[in-house]
């Protein structure tokens, strides 16, 4: 239970980080580049990949969009919450379960029980609810939480993807992908410094840093987590979910002082029913 705690930690840590950056004069970019720089380190002494695996028989075809999807969405997730809050974005990203959950049914013809079915119909008024501005917020940047629903809905499934492809280990896999993520955002550092005149600043880097660390924590807990609950990964599954969104939004509400309106709070709670939903439809 302590490995699935401190991945919770470090999931809604990542979300305060970014929270915090707008208070600073930084660049977006520069801490998502750094993050995949640290996580990319991390990930290879932990784990020691087994670089001489990795072929051109390898999932190519899976980790270069992967690759390319990470430092999107990250960069959509930040932006989510610095304009709609730690609240909305994380009951967002959890909800995004639904969408390989949803692709499983209609790409690979998996079967509907009613559980799964009375989720779905929860789900999707849960997250209009969520997404909806309290009458004194004058902007509604809905479509930054959107596009993080979507975004890491795909990543999901991408994933999966790879944890069936046996030939590799999955970690090996993961450092293959964090390696692509961060020499694309290593291109987007160059092209802004060269033509855009930006520059490289130290409080970039020590954010991008610090959400490289909780940001790789969060994995690799989740992974030990998984271990530790080998025989029964709804466990996980349903913790790791409605534990991020009710810390998340704890913390967005009593320490950022986000506010949230009834309709939010009903959103929040049929979330929460919908993802109980899901795992026991799993059992």
């Amino acid at each position: 239970m302590l490995f699935l705690i401190l991945s919770i930690l470090c999931s809604v840590t990542v979300g305060v980080l970014f929270k915090v950056a707008r208070r600073y004069t930084i660049s977006i970019t520069q801490i998502v580049a750094t993050n995949y720089v640290l996580a990319l380190i991390l990930c290879y002494f932990f784990f020691s990949p087994d670089l001489a695996t990795v072929t051109a028989q390898a999932p190519w075809a899976i980790y270069i969009p992967l690759g390319i999807l990470l430092p999107s969405i990250f960069l959509f997730l930040a932006a989510s919450i610095q304009h709609m809050g730690i609240v909305k974005t994380d009951a967002a990203q959890r909800l995004s379960l639904f969408i390989p959950i949803l692709a499983a049914w209609l790409i690979f013809g998996e079967q509907f029980n009613t559980l799964k079915i009375t989720a779905f119909l929860i789900a999707f008024p849960a997250l209009l609810l969520i997404l909806t501005k309290p009458s004194d917020n004058t902007e509604n940047k809905w479509v930054y939480p959107a596009v993080v629903l979507v975004g890491f809905g795909l990543i999901d499934i991408l994933f999966k993807q790879i944890a069936l492809y046996t030939n590799l280990p999955y970690t090996t896999s993961l450092f293959v992908v964090f390696g692509i993520a961060m020499a694309i955002m290593l291109v987007v550092i160059s092209v802004e410094i060269r033509y855009k005149k930006r520059k490289l600043k130290y409080q970039s880097i020590l954010f991008g840093a610090l959400v490289g660390l909780f940001n790789f924590g969060n994995i690799l807990f989740y992974l030990k987590a998984h271990q530790s609950f080998a025989e029964n990964p709804s466990t996980v599954f349903a913790g790791m979910n409605m534990g991020v969104i009710i810390i998340g939004s704890l913390t967005g509400i009593f320490v950022f002082k986000e506010k949230l309106s009834k309709m939010n709070f009903t959103g929040l709670f049929l979330a929460l029913i919908a993802i109980v939903l899901i795992v026991m439809s799993q059992r």
